[in-house]
């Protein structure tokens, strides 16, 4: 596996030591198809809505629901809105913002009285209420729903102000629950000897800090706060605390995500500082990024990536390696390509090739888990031998939005097309 790796950052070496403009790519990696096999419309408290089914399993990728759950989730509505409307923008494709505001009218709906979101419905379209993944509360559903309203609102704001004005209505119910509930002090914990900042979500939780700080920040584009700018700030300066090692030590100026462990799915703390970082002009923020950009995302790569490890003072880490998700990936591929954005630095450009070709099969298993000419994405890898076929709506919209990034970067995909070409 290393040796793959390294074969593929020089391949990126040789490439952007190439004009670009010499060599015209022929491949589009995005493909919306898949994901809009999993799209669908129901109706919600009398309304009719966009959903995207959660789970599709190979071989036939029918639908599949939850027992527990239900049958479409505010979760990947969020991620699909963003995927359709960004694309959409680049586009101008009507289908992509009329499926976009649908699924933005399913969101609606499972705002519940206390301004937080419900996250799943059932087949007959009620709200599931009960079960502990779908409480409205403030968590990952919640944060997931601002990030997607706040940054559709313009865009909505072009085409529908009947719409338009149900974000904000919206988007006013749950700003009011994050400054009741914010914590502003800067309060710390031990945990095993080392210091966690008590102040975040769930007590040391900078995955879902960074979820809550790059939706706020979309926010902000549309509203003047400085409430907001405050948490904002608070929120960040928690994250910096969770960061560990440096150039030589492990693990390399990685954030951790809840106390003393890291795990990769949902690790966007690099990508919210740059974010934040750019919207303030915090060089502390952008720094610390910085960091893990260039010093653990390589590591992880030649590693052959990680699931999960967890930091003790008395004895060596833990390290799960499996799964591997395209949920993993793609908040490194937006950070790295935001580092370039910010620096023009040609080492972040390279590490979001290899990122980007993990899909590709430049992974622990050597082989393909994102398909172009179908747009399915495999759910994940199980062992250096077996992949999850299937392929449901967290894997496909993940993999999307991070293709979604890469398609914007020639030279990238000038690489990936020459991988995907020799496999």
């Amino acid at each position: 596996m290393i040796k793959k790796v390294i074969r593929m950052t020089v391949l990126t070496l040789i490439l952007y030591s190439c004009r670009s403009e010499d060599v015209q790519y022929k491949t589009t990696f995005v493909n919306s198809s898949h994901l809009d096999s999993l799209y669908d419309e129901i109706t919600v408290n009398g309304n009719e809505v966009g959903i995207i089914h959660i789970y599709s399993e190979y071989p036939d990728y029918n639908w599949v629901g939850d027992t527990d759950e239900g049958i479409a989730c505010v979760d990947d509505a969020a991620r699909a809105v963003i995927f359709y409307l960004r694309e959409y923008t680049d586009s101008g494709v009507d289908e992509y913002l009329r499926k976009g505001e649908m699924l933005l009218k399913f969101i609606l709906e499972l705002q519940a009285s206390n301004g937080y979101f419900n996250n799943f419905v059932w087949k007959d379209g009620s709200i599931n209420t009960d079960f502990k993944t779908s409480i409205a509360q403030a968590g990952w559903w919640s944060w997931r729903a601002l990030w997607a309203l706040s940054e559709s609102f313009q865009i909505v704001s072009d085409h529908d102000s009947f719409l338009s004005g149900r974000i904000e209505i919206a988007l006013d119910k749950i700003i009011v629950n994050i400054k009741r509930d914010s914590d502003l002090t800067k309060v710390y914990k031990d945990i095993d000897g080392y210091r966690r900042p008590a102040w975040l979500p769930y007590g040391a939780a900078s995955d879902q800090a960074a979820l809550l700080v790059i939706s706020l920040t979309e926010y902000l584009k549309n509203n003047e706060d400085t409430d907001i700018q405050k948490i904002i700030i608070n929120l960040c300066e928690g994250i910096l605390v969770m960061q560990e090692g440096d150039e030589d030590t492990f693990p390399y100026g990685a954030f951790l995500s809840w106390e003393n462990t890291w795990h990769g799915w949902g690790n966007s703390q690099a990508y919210a500082l740059l974010t934040a970082g750019e919207y303030f002009n915090n060089k502390e923020f952008i720094e610390s990024a910085l960091k893990e950009v260039k010093y653990f995302y390589p590591y992880l790569i030649h590693a052959g990536y990680y699931n999960e490890f967890t930091l003790s003072k008395n004895s060596k880490p833990e390290f799960i390696r499996f799964s591997q998700i395209a949920y993993e990936i793609r908040p490194m591929i937006f950070a790295s390509l935001k580092a370039f954005e910010l620096t023009n630095d040609s080492l972040y450009l390279r590490t979001a090739t290899d990122l980007a070709c993990w899909f590709l099969g430049n992974n622990i298993s050597n082989r393909q888990v994102y398909f172009p000419e179908s747009g399915i994405c495999y759910d994940g890898i199980n062992s250096s031998s077996e992949l999850n076929k299937n392929s449901g709506a967290e894997s496909t919209v993940e993999a999307l939005l991070a293709l979604q990034q890469v398609e914007h970067h020639e030279t990238i995909l000038l690489v990936m097309e020459n991988y995907i070409s020799t496999q």
